[in-house]
């Protein structure tokens, strides 16, 4: 079954005084792309975050968020390394010196380097507290793909029951196609006997010309590609190999068939009909942009 490729996942859990918050969303996306957003200390995982994230998902743009707080809902608190701060200012120093600055050494320039500051102890990223992490990530990840999947199958029950209008139009546009036919062997013998004024007519000359229009404007091959196309569309969106590309490479079939049905039926009925049918493909082509 189909997946959208927008939702919504969250996870918290309090562990060792700490209280662990991991949000999921993601968004439509070509290929799938991942942003990652955690604490500095958990900068080391960030390539073994993403390979496990990378592994649930085919596309769309997949935003995570993993932040640590106090219990009282405060931010994680951070530590200071004074000793690398000092290091710090001491350069700092020797290159105004150096160079003859005159702007005051103050905070602002201070706090741009991160490793003065640390999120974390080393009691804090124990092997149990990381599991704890990765527990609630995984967590976080579960009720995304479940948001995605639910409004997966909205997408297909939409998606049905465009396909089910569009084969009523088939149904219509293969009714009335020998009709034009018809409507055109009585305009053509119209036209002649206007333009010859009662002379008579060459019946089988007047039967080339109708055979010769009804083999140009033979739509049915079309048409059976066009039922065809849209039998592989239903089973794709009921199998485990819906995809977005797929499905959006369908549908371009589909509209190249339709388009070939009105080019060559050459019918105000048919032409309307073709619009409706083209009106449809386009609701279905915006939906498959939402399709994993």
């Amino acid at each position: 079954m189909i997946k959208s490729m927008t939702g919504y996942g969250r996870a918290e859990e309090v562990f060792q005084g700490r209280h662990i918050v991991v949000e999921a969303k993601s968004v439509n996306h070509r290929f799938l792309e991942i942003s990652l957003r955690l604490p500095s200390a958990f900068l080391p995982l960030e390539l073994e975050y993403k390979k496990k994230i990378g592994e649930k998902f085919k596309r769309g743009r997949i935003e995570v968020f993993i932040r640590l707080e106090e219990e009282d809902g405060d931010a994680f608190a951070a530590s200071l390394n004074l000793d690398v701060a000092h290091n710090y200012f001491n350069v700092l120093n020797r290159l105004k010196k150096e160079f003859g600055f005159k702007e005051a050494i103050n905070l602002k320039m201070l706090t741009g380097f991160r490793d003065i500051f640390s999120a974390q102890t080393e009691s804090q990223l124990s092997p149990d507290f990381l599991s704890q992490v990765e527990t609630s990530l995984q967590d976080a990840l579960k009720m995304l793909m479940k948001m995605r999947q639910e409004e997966g199958f909205a997408i297909y029950r939409d998606m049905e029951g465009r396909l089910e209008s569009i084969k009523d139009i088939l149904k219509a546009i293969n009714l009335r196609a020998p009709q034009v036919v018809l409507e055109y062997q009585r305009r053509l013998t119209e036209r002649i006997r206007d333009l010859t004024k009662g002379c008579e007519l060459d019946d089988t000359r007047l039967a080339q010309e109708v055979a010769l229009m009804a083999e140009k404007s033979d739509i049915t091959e079309e048409i059976v590609r066009l039922q065809s196309h849209i039998s592989q569309f239903v089973v794709l969106l009921q199998s485990d190999e819906a995809e977005g590309k797929k499905i959006d490479f369908l549908l371009q079939e589909m509209n190249r068939e339709i388009n070939t049905i009105g080019s060559k039926s050459n019918d105000t009925e048919i032409t309307r009909q073709v619009i409706e049918t083209k009106s449809e493909l386009g609701k279905l082509r915006e939906q498959a942009q939402n399709i994993e």
